[in-house]
């Protein structure tokens, strides 16, 4: 087999997210986040599970970054938790943010670079009772707490994301219900959208004026939406208003400065009322702040889409109501309405997903050629979920997910040889963890963790980026 090297600067992570896997819920001074709380709404989450525990980094985080640098990680992703950094939105809590100060150092002593999210889902339950990202004051309340966090670790952490998609802290949470905080509203979602970036924008404008050398950027998670025919105008339709508002609600603000118009007149549509109450809540000089420039873009990808505009054979009504398909059911369009998911006979994962690794090479090539141009582009999340089988001798032979890791760290490369600006690579997830509204049904991991021990393990898939990081190839 011919292998083909990666650049010399290109990084190799892998990712988390503090709610997934902190544990230590309400220690030392932590309170209550929207996920807290939503986690015990009967039915919210599968097997009423909640992050309580989860795997216990908080209080083994030494451990698991010494398990990183067994795999020769260069770069960690992890966010900070605002309900423990500064809980219920208030004064800053030291033991919280010296937590973070720990973990910095030792990723540090292990000559891992640091990579820091400052909202990974989990804002203050108390805030959430005051408006959440419905409230224009939040952006501030962000702001606050950002240049709280840069106050203790921004002598040593470089790479700063503001948000980890914001397409999820809004449609998702907001208009789908699916995620906390579970409200069920069009108007609620577009605000929150709204609200979410510009708090990243004011972010953005007050740590650079902190620091002029700071990393400075954004994840988005995005999709591929193909129609199902090219030649025929519904299905173009159908692709068009999935890319509409999965994508470009949130690249266009951010690098064009405006938001797209055709998919601020479909939902008008929809609900005229919603759209005119979030138009008042774009105040003049907001996508001003919204488009400051970037020094980096995360794009989080896990599959594609094929679309049509005609009923699919055999379907009725929506096929993708399952929490797999979550993403494909939260759109500010009730149900979708006349758009159709094709199947087309790819691999799927165990959260029913298709296994696409050529739409992440044309997904960064579109962004970068159409929006971030000048901007370094990174992979800051790339996983799948299978039902790992333990051997009897407490290993995890996953070949699959071996064979999905490597597929797309080939998939980002060949971005890289077609002159994109791809400078790294982050795997979802470093450990099992807690997956949200799948609870701990869904393992993501390449190490993986036993709830009931927290005993972790690395898997063969584990092993395997272990040997594509060592070899700086694929």
């Amino acid at each position: 087999m011919t292998t083909r090297q990666f650049p010399d600067d290109f990084l190799f992570g892998a990712a988390t997210a503090a709610y997934q896997i902190e544990g230590a819920a309400f220690e030392d001074g932590r309170r209550a986040s929207i996920w807290d709380a939503f986690a015990r709404v009967p039915g919210a989450v599968v097997n009423a599970d909640n992050g309580d525990v989860a795997c216990d980094h908080y209080h083994r985080y030494r451990d698991d970054v010494a398990l990183m640098k067994q795999l020769g990680l260069q770069t960690y992703r992890f966010s900070t938790s605002w309900s423990r950094v500064r809980p219920d939105g208030g004064p800053v809590n030291a033991k919280g943010i010296d937590f973070y100060s720990r973990l910095v150092d030792e990723l540090l002593a292990a000559d891992i670079v640091p990579w820091l999210t400052l909202h990974h889902w989990d804002m203050p339950q108390a805030l959430e009772e005051q408006g959440g990202w419905t409230a224009r004051d939040i952006a501030d309340r962000f702001t606050d707490y950002a240049l709280s966090v840069h106050d203790v670790l921004g002598d040593r952490v470089q790479h700063w994301t503001t948000m980890n998609e914001p397409w999820c802290s809004s449609f998702l949470s907001y208009t789908a219900g699916v995620h906390a905080p579970g409200r069920t509203s069009i108007r609620d979602g577009l605000l929150a959208s709204h609200h979410l970036l510009l708090a990243h924008g004011k972010a953005v404008q007050a740590l650079r004026e902190r620091d002029a050398e700071l990393d400075l950027g954004i994840t988005l998670n995005l999709t591929v939406a193909d129609p199902a025919d090219a030649d025929d105008p519904l299905d173009v339709d159908a692709a068009r208003r999935i890319d509409g508002q999965f994508n470009r609600w949130f690249l266009d603000p951010i690098f064009l400065g405006a938001y797209p118009s055709d998919i601020v007149r479909d939902i008008r549509e929809v609900d005229a009322a919603a759209v005119s109450d979030w138009q008042d809540a774009v105040h003049d000089d907001d996508l001003a702040v919204i488009s400051s420039p970037l020094d980096a873009l995360g794009i989080n990808y896990y599959h594609g889409e094929l679309l049509s505009g005609h009923p699919q054979p055999g379907a009725e009504g929506d096929p993708h109501e399952t929490p797999g398909q979550q993403r494909r059911t939260a759109s500010p369009f009730p149900s979708h309405d006349g758009i159709h998911w094709v199947e087309r006979g790819l691999p799927r994962t165990g959260m029913d997903w298709e296994i696409q690794p050529e739409g992440l090479t044309r997904l960064l090539r579109r962004v970068s050629e159409e929006y971030a141009s000048g901007v370094p582009l990174y992979v800051t999340e790339n996983g799948v979920a299978f039902d790992d089988v333990v051997g009897e001798d407490g290993e995890v032979a996953d070949a699959d997910r071996a064979a999905f890791l490597r597929d797309h760290v080939a998939a980002t490369l060949d971005a890289v040889e077609r002159g994109v600006d791809v400078r790294g690579y982050f795997y979802w997830s470093l450990l099992d963890n807690y997956e949200w509204a799948w609870g701990y049904d869904k393992r993501f991991g390449i190490v993986r963790v036993d709830y009931d021990t927290q005993q972790r393990t690395v898997k063969e898939s584990g092993r395997e980026y272990a040997r594509i990081i060592a070899a700086r190839a694929v």
